[in-house]
Formats: structure tokens, C-alpha cells, sequence
């Protein structure tokens, strides 16, 4: 290998653009697009500088690669990720990594050759905020975690959106809206950072704000392995919108928007201090601070360095491929719950699930 990854963008949509501009740019050390990949000639013709192909197949026979980065639309994610995997090249795939949990599951029976690396592109985990809140969490500081509550309204989407490539917001092309789309790195977090969910119980709306199949608005109530209970809620049609995330714990309350990450700290145990105060209705002392965290990361480019890093020196993945199930299993989870109007358990049953999307593929297709 060269001491650049070269890497093979397949999918040149909006995204796969945004993917391109970054590579080209130069923000990504020791990496360099070198083949570009897409069924439209019309999309390759802007790629003069490059070689362009068809297909992701036709790049592997003709072109001088190393690694993938997959930004189709999401029903072609997986298939084409274990051909890049089964000719030994190393993968990245953009979120979600498909539209339901067995797909991934069974692409998960796919044996990585030694020293061969499958990421994901969450991003979000690389945001210094979240990072910090990470950091916290998992020291112990802020004691066990008793409620979650997030709020992600910001991703707004006008009509035009939707009408940019055919097989958005539908059933039989996308898979689902607002949970598998901008929301699906949050769902990402929530696992990440607080563990497996036992249980689900979701109100979705489905065209609410916009003329479309899937879901645009979601509320989502969550109880989580540990014990905690969250809320979870999104939506495309709201503006401006909120992103805030507050956790409430035994040891004070972190809340998280705007780029900054405040810790409101109980001084002992607010557990302790119930069981052994003399005065009622006393509140346990506290103390505030904004937590500083760096202005800067949580970009693509710096999951895409991250993932050169992991191929050259070992590095530990940001997400690993694997890990990429987790929100796409939640996402798939709250809208079974909100179809069948049950609290939905996890581990999810993914054959349950794809015969109710492929009822309401089938439901879409005949109007």
C-alpha cells in the first residue's frame, strides 16, 4: 500500500458530493480519491479529474484501490458491502448502514480478513460535546443515570428535499424518514452512550408536515438495560428547531445544546442524601459549570481520518461496522411499535419486522 489510502467514492449523489469536495480539499491526511463509482453518466461527467465507473464491480477490476466509501441509497448499502469486503478492500459505509436489522445481521456473518477494516459513518461521535459527555458518563462522575431525555427537531426538511432523488422518503426506496435518516446518529448516540435499550414504545407520524410515505415526526419512549428511562423525539418539520439533550443522574444534571455541554453537580449522592436528610423538601446542595470542550470536530472528515489512521497504525475505530446495527435496530424497533401500537421488546425480531415493511411497501405500491 502507498502512504496515501486510495480511496474509491461509489455513489455520487448529494452526499457522495459532499464526501468528494472533502476528500479533494485535502482534509483527510493520507487519503486520496483516486476512482469515483455511479450508475448515472450524467453525475460521473462532473468527475473529469478522476477515473469514473459504473459500478462498484467495474472499479475493483479497473481501478488502483484500497479502500471504499459506500454513499448509496440505502437498500444498495449492504449487498455492496460485502462485495467490497469479499474482495479484500477496506470499507466505509455511510448511515444507516440499511433499512432493517437483518440485513446487517446477516452481513455480520462475514469474516474480515486480518488487518482488514469496516467502519461507520457516525459522526456524531467524534463531536467534542458528546465526547465529553462520554467521558463523564463512563468515569463514574455523574453516578447512575435515571432519565434521558432528547430533543432533535433541528433537522428540518422543506417538500424540495424530498423530491431531490425518487427513492427518498419512501417505503420501498429509503426505508423509513426521520429515524433513519437524520436521526439515525442520534439513535446511534443513545446506544453508545447509555447502553442497550430492553424496550420501546413510539407515536410516530407519517406525512404529517410533508407529502410523503414515511414517518416525519416522532415520540419515542425508551427504558433502557440499566434501568433509566428516556424520551426520544424528532422531526423534519419543525423550524428552527431544538437539539438538546439533558441526562439527569444520582450526581447532577448534563445538558447539551448549543455546543456546550453545562454539569449541574449535585455535591453527594442525590440517593444518599434523600435517605439521610432531617429537613423536607431540601434540595442537595449543587454547583454549576459549562464544561469546556473543544470548538471544532464531529466531521466527516474526521471519521474518514480516523479510518486511515485504523488501516496504517492500528488505530481504534470511531464506529466500527459492526457497532452500526444498534440504531438501525432502535429505529426499526420504533416503528414497529408505532404500526402495531405495542411496546416493542429487544432484542428486535428482524423477520417480524421486515413483514410489516414489506406490508407497507406493498400498501405504498397499490395506491
Amino acid at each position: 500500500m502507498s502512504h496515501s489510502l486510495r480511496l474509491g467514492l461509489v455513489g455520487l449523489g448529494w452526499l457522495g458530493r459532499l464526501h468528494a469536495e472533502t476528500l479533494m480539499t485535502g482534509q483527510v491526511p493520507r487519503m486520496q480519491l483516486t476512482a469515483v463509482a455511479d450508475i448515472d453518466p450524467i453525475r460521473r461527467k462532473r468527475f473529469t479529474t478522476l477515473p469514473t465507473h459504473a459500478t462498484l464491480e467495474d472499479m475493483i477490476a479497473e481501478a488502483e484501490i484500497d479502500a471504499v466509501l459506500l454513499a448509496l441509497p440505502t437498500y444498495q448499502r449492504m449487498p455492496l458491502t460485502r462485495t467490497a469486503l469479499e474482495a479484500g478492500l477496506h470499507v466505509m459505509v455511510e448511515r444507516p448502514l440499511a433499512v432493517h436489522k437483518g440485513e446487517v445481521e446477516r452481513l455480520l456473518q462475514t469474516r474480515l480478513k486480518p488487518g482488514q477494516v469496516a467502519g461507520a459513518m457516525f459522526n456524531q461521535r467524534a463531536d467534542p460535546c458528546f465526547l465529553k459527555v462520554k467521558e463523564l458518563l463512563d468515569s463514574g462522575e455523574v453516578g447512575h443515570v435515571q432519565r434521558v431525555c432528547w430533543t432533535v427537531t433541528d433537522s428540518f426538511r422543506n417538500d424540495c428535499y424530498y423530491t431531490i432523488s425518487s427513492w427518498r422518503a419512501t417505503w420501498a426506496g429509503e426505508g423509513g424518514g426521520a429515524l433513519l435518516n437524520p436521526a439515525i446518529g442520534y439513535l446511534d448516540l443513545m446506544h453508545w452512550l447509555f447502553g442497550p435499550v430492553r424496550s420501546v414504545r413510539t407515536f410516530c407520524g407519517f406525512g404529517r408536515y410533508h407529502p410523503i410515505e414515511v414517518e416525519d415526526d416522532a415520540t419515542a419512549f425508551l427504558e433502557f438495560e440499566t434501568g433509566a428511562t428516556g424520551v426520544f423525539i424528532t422531526s423534519t418539520g419543525e423550524a428552527p428547531g431544538t437539539n438538546r439533550l439533558e441526562i439527569a443522574a444520582q450526581r447532577g444534571r448534563i445538558v447539551v445544546e448549543s455546543g456546550h455541554v453545562t454539569f449541574i453537580q449535585n455535591t453527594v449522592n442525590v440517593t444518599d442524601f434523600s435517605r439521610t436528610c432531617s429537613e423536607p423538601a431540601t434540595m442537595p446542595p449543587k454547583e454549576e459549570a459549562r464544561v469546556m470542550v473543544p470548538s471544532e470536530g464531529g466531521s466527516e472528515a474526521s471519521v474518514l481520518t480516523n479510518f486511515a489512521d485504523a488501516v496504517f497504525d492500528g488505530e481504534t475505530l470511531i464506529a466500527p461496522l459492526a457497532e452500526g446495527i444498534h440504531s438501525l435496530e432502535l429505529a426499526n424497533a420504533m416503528l414497529l411499535s408505532s404500526w402495531t401500537g405495542d411496546t416493542i421488546d429487544l432484542p428486535l425480531d428482524s423477520e417480524r419486522y421486515l413483514k410489516w415493511l414489506d406490508r407497507k411497501i406493498a400498501e405504498a405500491d397499490s395506491r
